[in-house]
């Protein structure tokens, strides 16, 4: 998809630019402090410290670079009793070169965790991998438009491109289907906080929060499914 290169983000993790959409995988502001924030705080721990479940299924639109992943895992060792099953989608997966050069294993808050991040760009594409005894994974090479699942999932990372930049992403019927994946209560947190995007999730009967932003960013949307 397009040329990818490889940039440094402000907190010294790296992302990714796409050439062809003219297009950052993360925030420019920090591609750690992003997902950190958005995905991880208002999503994965928000959850757990509301309902203290023993599992949670999670569902990443955009697998992208794994650092939605490897942050995901990283927290399970401050959240005790849990295991997380992690389903994400990426019809364009990265080439080994572009993987072998991101930083996150040699980052000071990452370091211990680069043999795992490893493990799970390593895990075979289509099946559940066990990663940790308490972390799987499965990464599905497909669209969100080409996906079924009979799962139901608690959290719906939301990571997909922006919707100037893939608006098919962000449509009405895309959105219903993800919410049809939903359990009850179950929570969808993306980085977008557009009214349209707003107003939809609305109409698909979910509690929309629009929250503080990560650095650089004023704001970001939590959606819960009652």
């Amino acid at each position: 998809m397009g040329n990818i290169k490889l940039i440094k983000t402000e907190d010294g993790s790296h992302s990714l630019y796409n050439e062809e959409l003219n297009e950052t995988y993360h925030s420019q502001h920090g591609a750690y402090n992003e997902s950190n924030h958005v995905f991880i705080k208002n999503g994965l721990k928000h959850f757990y410290f509301e309902h203290f479940p023993q599992s949670i299924s999670i569902l990443e639109i955009g697998f992208g670079t794994g650092l939605n992943a490897l942050l995901t895992l990283k927290e399970l060792t401050m959240l005790p009793n849990v295991n997380i099953k992690y389903t994400t989608l990426e019809p364009f997966p990265l080439s080994d070169e572009i993987v072998n050069g991101l930083n996150y294993g040699s980052l000071d808050m990452l370091a211990s965790y680069k043999s795992q991040f490893e493990k799970i760009h390593q895990a075979e594409w289509g099946k559940m991998v066990s990663i940790t005894e308490r972390f799987s994974i499965k990464k599905m090479k497909m669209k969100l438009q080409d996906f079924e699942s009979a799962e139901s999932y608690d959290i719906v990372y939301f990571d997909a491109f922006a919707p100037n930049k893939q608006s098919e992403m962000w449509e009405y019927p895309v959105l219903e289907k993800v919410s049809l994946m939903m359990g009850a209560p179950s929570y969808l947190v993306t980085y977008c906080a557009k009214g349209q995007f707003k107003r939809d999730l609305a109409s698909l009967n979910m509690e929309v929060e629009t929250l503080a932003g990560p650095p650089g960013k004023k704001e970001m949307v939590r959606g819960t499914k009652i």
